[in-house]
């Protein structure tokens, strides 16, 4: 079973990146408070009789059908259908959930999540990864933000119905059991071909807290679920301890998750009683306001805030409080743009409507929800849109305009309407990438090869700090001719030019595999960091955070 787009819930809200169509989510418990007994509606007092005459009309027209029409129609799945399409006039985060759904996503949340860790959307007949999961199976072999699912096992799922029914008994199954998967990538030319190893899905969601060197720290938060301010909390008091002054946080590929968690998070950085986020609805009932109320533990050290296009929600709830009262450095590229709240509405027959009743906004007056006008399509094709158009390697000036222009609170401009825009723009790095090297991952070789090495020198591997292996140990040219002969046979043809393209790249990829056989995502993140351009880049840019930290601009 995959787990879904994580929204933000706060007090019954419930946030996500994507249309809501999946039942499954990491976090799909409701945050109590504000919203208790929320579907207990009155009547709507703004077109009464307008609904009820609408009211009538369905109830006439399924009645005709279930009488009179030719052939027999199961007409509670003709009902979940007509909801379904009713709700996509609407925005692209209201949605219904059959009660079959619902059963599934309560399954979830009471047992173990086994299967290969992706989130994604079912968009006209086609699935769509939102995100691969950190350290699931999908994060492992590479599959990517924005790639659809063709295959499963030979058979094409594309284009023939499939429900999320039918993608759960496809890909969930027990640990260790394999499953193909046939993927189709923006810009590559022919499908690829994944073969991965179910297995149990992680539920942390702070991967790593390292110090970086003496002075500065970092910690990668994958999602906001209910654990996540405790998690986060103590690998911060962990880095304090260690000697904590300056800090990454790194957001890229966050989801989102439980809103109370962000907030909290923030508030570890901001001082007093300022703005963190708040929320505007259709008159009062839903409008909120979330300041600061606690002395954090970090309000005064310098903070770069990494964000990528796979940053949505609850990270850009953070992100934009930081931004905002000119407390962190955004370093990467533009967020996804999912700023509506959603609320949980229970129906009577077990299934469930997620309806938006609320925007939510940055301090400075910011909707990070980006447009939907241009219908539900168009909407599910923006990730693919930005790489078409380049934004990922360049900035796009077509989306600061004046109209969208807002003020931080010492006077810096921010943008509004479609994400949170980075301080640093910082383009993906494709200089290394090639299509060998997405062969090697996608048949599974460098994981394969790393854990072989690791098997074969456990003992001399395991005598040593990591301090002294990420100083040390070097992946030679034999090592590499080893890995070319396992892909050969892994039916992976060898490609000279794109071998030496990607060969810097491979290097560091397999030493950071063997470094978490060895020491866990605490060696494996700081080998692969050395590679990371964003990261890279985020270094660099401390000077800059430590004048904002310090009241500059």
């Amino acid at each position: 079973m995959e787990n879904f787009e994580q929204g933000e819930e706060r007090k019954g809200f419930r946030n996500t990146p994507f249309q809501i169509k999946m039942p499954l989510f990491m976090a799909a418990a409701l945050v109590v408070g504000l919203l208790i007994g929320a579907n207990m509606f009155s009547p709507s007092s703004t077109n009464p009789q307008g609904t009820a005459r609408s009211y009538l009309k369905f109830r006439d027209i399924l009645s005709y059908i279930d009488r009179d029409y030719v052939d027999t129609v199961d007409i509670e799945k003709l009902s979940d259908f007509a909801i379904t399409k009713m709700l996509e006039k609407l925005d692209p985060h209201t949605s219904y959930i059959p009660a079959e759904e619902m059963a599934m996503a309560r399954s979830y949340l009471e047992g173990d999540f086994e299967g290969i860790g992706i989130e994604f959307n079912i968009f006209k007949d086609t699935i769509y990864v939102i995100t691969p999961l950190s350290g699931g199976p999908s994060e492992a072999a590479g599959i990517q933000p924005g790639d659809k699912l063709i295959k499963v096992n030979g058979e094409n799922i594309a284009g023939v119905g499939i429900t999320n029914e039918g993608v759960f008994k496809r890909l969930r199954g027990p640990k260790g059991t394999k499953v193909s998967l046939g993927i189709k990538r923006p810009g590559a030319p022919k499908l690829l071909t994944y073969t991965l190893n179910r297995n149990k899905i992680p539920t942390s969601s702070v991967d790593v807290s390292y110090m970086v060197d003496d002075k500065t720290g970092y910690i990668k938060v994958s999602r906001f679920s209910a654990k996540t301010y405790d998690e986060f909390a103590d690998a911060l008091k962990g880095l304090k301890k260690k000697g904590l002054q300056q800090l990454i946080l790194d957001l890229r590929g966050n989801p989102g998750g439980y809103m109370d968690h962000a907030t909290r998070m923030a508030d570890e950085f901001i001082s007093g009683d300022k703005m963190i986020v708040y929320t505007d609805g259709k008159g009062d009932k839903y409008d909120s306001k979330t300041y600061a109320r606690t002395k954090g533990d970090f309000e005064n050290g310098p903070i770069i805030v990494l964000l990528d296009e796979g940053s949505a929600s609850a990270s850009e709830i953070v992100a934009g409080a930081l931004q905002d009262n000119d407390r962190a450095l955004i370093v990467g590229r533009r967020s996804f743009g999912k700023g509506l709240v959603q609320m949980p509405i229970p129906l009577n027959d077990g299934s469930e409507l997620r309806l938006t009743i609320s925007r939510y906004y940055t301090p400075s007056g910011r909707s990070i929800q980006k447009p939907y006008t241009g219908g539900s399509e168009n909407y599910q094709q923006d990730m693919m849109k930005r790489f078409e158009n380049g934004e990922y390697f360049h900035p796009d000036s077509t989306l600061f305009v004046d109209s969208l222009k807002y003020k931080t609170a010492r006077g810096r401009f921010v943008y509004g309407g479609g994400g949170i825009m980075p301080d640093v723009f910082v383009p993906r790095d494709t200089t290394e990438l090639s299509e060998y090297l997405s062969q090697l991952y996608s048949k599974n070789v460098i994981r394969e090869y790393a854990l072989d090495y690791y098997r074969n020198n456990r003992k001399e591997l395991e005598k040593m700090t990591f301090e002294k292996f990420n100083k040390s140990f070097n992946v030679t040219d034999a090592m590499l001719q080893d890995v070319v002969k396992m892909a050969t046979s892994a039916e992976v043809k060898y490609n000279a030019t794109e071998f030496n393209r990607s060969k810097n790249l491979l290097r560091n990829n397999l030493k950071a595999f063997v470094a978490r056989s060895v020491y866990g995502n605490k060696g494996f993140f700081p080998v692969l960091h050395e590679s990371d351009e964003e990261f890279q880049q985020a270094l660099r840019q401390f000077s800059r955070a430590q004048r904002l930290a310090k009241g500059g601009a």
